[in-house]
């Protein structure tokens, strides 16, 4: 008898989750593995399939409607069974009425609960209509709405939509609902995945801030069934093009209208060579490719390969895109070709351990992490005592900010070299109404919000050393900045904001316009990433599309936790407790361990554990 890793479990009207119907499904496959098992034979062995991990989960399909049910029950077996595994929802589709099975488009949204939905069935509702229709109310507590282009946004509030049935046949069928699914958190765990999309970082006028300005990756992460066939679904998702959020800043490789090709199913073959056949006004052309439509096929590559990465347990070695299935070669590129194009390249190529020591000086942890030494030039020789500072992405100069909380200096990391004049000062009357700590983006532009009650404002300084500009935050409204951290990308900007004695986390886009004196930078599109956070103390880029952040939900501890840029929990959502956290730093070279700031010292997080770096420093950073 043939039993494999594979356990099928049924889910329907009238059925137990994951008791009765786990068991029918189970026995269903025993029976048919001891119909074909052999008795005779050599023994040979079998070589696994690439996709054998994903094809070995636990699968969930769903029960047809039982005859003379009720329309309460037709409801919850239809809720139930939009929660299967089954690709286009084939039987949920038989809880309703042909037309509407035709209509109703599962894919529009997926509207995340807390706990179950309840479907609200007192007696009188089920009193016939004239015309012999039933309505019903499904509702429950939102969590989060995953919309048509895969994207998470967190949600808070009452899901209520109605439900109507009429009989077919003697039998109940639902002929109104809405589009999309309606999930427990618990199913879409289940169900789904998060998966990081890559487009290219659009920086307008500052494109040439960097060499290969245009070639700057940004993980755009989006929620897929992670059961069927989840390869072919992200490259689809990408071809898509970004989310509506991230749209405004970034820029796809293909061309417009560009598609998988009909029937096209994805997976690397045994020298994890990935073909991506490709259909579409912009690839259907025949002959060679000039250089520049080579560059293009390239940076398209690069977007596959890095979008795909993650996807299997094979390891996808090259992509070669195709020209339809079978069709002609448009170009190929390897995993180390397209390392040029790595996300987060501008982070730096190295990632030192930062922190100001007992004499308010700024230090670096030695390399083979056994002490510290102040850095070279004036941060480190104590010609201005720091109250926050942070290193450039190249680690060749250094941001700090003095005791009192007014200046901002800018200096290399270089020994014999003078401090010089600010090249900011706030007016702020109060040492916690002044400048926050800085921060660097990959473009070299140095970033710091000035938190003077009558002047609060948040300030670029482009290269690092030009005079200050005022950026832009629209909706922030009366909140003020406490604390900010700009992605290496140079077009996500997180933002830590505080109103009446709450601080959340909040994400925007920076936009960069041209003007007459060079570029303008505005944020836009504010949305917070921790929302059941009542107190946010700090946060740090921790990866490509995730940040750790501190903070205690109402009533709750304080925890370490790591979120998406989406907002929905990254993995793994929690960390190691520690306590009295009052700082955390991390890089988004996610190899390097994170630090944090504690009443004891500053603690680096290694394997699982918390171990003490030093007790006589603060402010652990990174580049950044």
């Amino acid at each position: 008898m043939r039993t494999g890793t594979t356990v099928t479990e049924r889910r329907g009207a009238g059925l137990p989750r994951g008791r009765t119907a786990a068991v029918l499904g189970v026995l269903v496959a025993l029976l048919a593995g001891c119909a074909s098992m052999p008795d005779g034979g050599d023994v040979r062995p079998v070589n696994p399939s690439p996709r054998a991990d994903t094809d070995s989960q636990v699968r969930v399909f769903g029960v047809s409607p039982r005859k003379g049910a009720h329309p309460g029950q037709i409801v919850r077996g239809f809720l139930e069974a939009t929660t299967s595994d089954e690709p286009k929802f084939s039987t949920a589709r038989e809880y309703l009425t042909d037309a509407t099975a035709r209509s109703w488009d599962p894919f529009a949204r997926t509207t995340v609960l807390d706990g179950a939905p309840q479907v609200y069935t007192p007696s009188d509702v089920l009193t016939e209509e004239r015309g012999g229709g039933v309505t019903l109310e499904v509702t429950g507590l939102t969590m989060a709405v995953v919309d048509g282009q895969h994207a998470y946004r967190p949600s808070e509030g009452t899901y209520r939509e109605t439900f109507h049935l009429v009989r077919v046949d003697g039998e109940w069928r639902i002929d109104r609902l809405p589009d999309g699914l309606v999930v427990a958190q618990s199913d879409f765990q289940r169900i789904y995945r998060s998966v990081d999309t890559y487009h290219y970082a659009d920086l307008g006028p500052d494109t040439g801030a960097v060499v290969r300005g245009r070639d700057v990756l940004v993980a755009d992460p989006v929620y897929l069934r992670q059961r069927i066939d989840p390869m072919t679904e992200a490259v689809r998702a990408l071809l898509d093009g970004p989310t509506g959020w991230l749209a405004p800043v970034v820029e796809s490789a293909f061309p417009e209208g560009t598609r998988l090709a009909d029937g096209a199913r994805l997976s690397p073959d045994d020298s994890g060579t990935l073909v991506v056949p490709l259909a579409g006004k912009g690839v259907n052309g025949r002959g060679r490719l000039s250089r520049t439509e080579e560059a293009r096929c390239d940076r398209m590559a690069a977007q596959l390969l890095h979008t795909v990465g993650g996807q299997v347990s094979v390891r996808v070695e090259r992509v070669r895109l195709t020209r339809g299935r079978g069709g002609a070669e448009l170009c190929t590129l390897s995993r180390d070709e397209a390392q040029a194009y790595a996300p987060g390249r501008l982070n730096g190529g190295r990632s030192g351990q930062y922190f100001l020591d007992d004499r308010k000086r700024l230090a670096v942890v030695a390399e083979r992490g056994d002490g510290a030494d102040p850095v070279d030039g004036p941060f480190g020789t104590g010609q201005v005592s720091l109250r926050a500072v942070s290193v450039s992405r190249d680690e060749r100069r250094g941001a700090g900010v003095s005791l009192d909380g007014r200046s901002l200096y800018v200096a290399p990391l270089t020994a014999g070299v003078e401090l010089g004049e600010a090249l900011l000062n706030s007016e702020a009357v109060r040492e916690r109404d002044g400048l926050t700590a800085p921060s660097w983006d990959g473009l070299g532009d140095l970033w710091v919000a000035d938190r003077d009650p009558e002047n609060p404002r948040l300030l670029r300084l482009r290269g690092g050393q030009e005079e200050p500009r005022p950026v832009e935050v629209a909706g922030l409204g009366d909140r003020r900045i406490e604390a900010l951290r700009v992605s290496s990308d140079g077009v996500r900007l997180a933002l830590l904001v505080s109103a009446d004695d709450r601080t959340e986390l909040l994400l925007g886009r920076i936009e960069r316009q041209e003007t007459e004196d060079g570029s303008r930078a505005v944020v836009e599109g504010l949305r917070p990433i921790a929302p059941r956070m009542d107190d946010v103390v700090d946060a740090s880029w921790a990866g490509d599309s995730r940040l750790v952040v501190v903070g205690r939900e109402a009533g709750g501890v304080q925890q370490l936790r790591y979120i998406a840029t989406d907002g929905s929990s990254a993995s793994p959502s929690t960390l190691p407790g520690l306590n009295e956290v009052t700082g955390v730093a991390a890089s988004e070279d996610d190899e390097n361990p994170l630090l944090a700031d504690t009443k004891e010292g500053i603690a680096r997080l290694t394997r699982e554990d918390w171990e003490l770096v030093t007790d006589e420093g603060s402010k652990p950073v990174y580049p950044g």
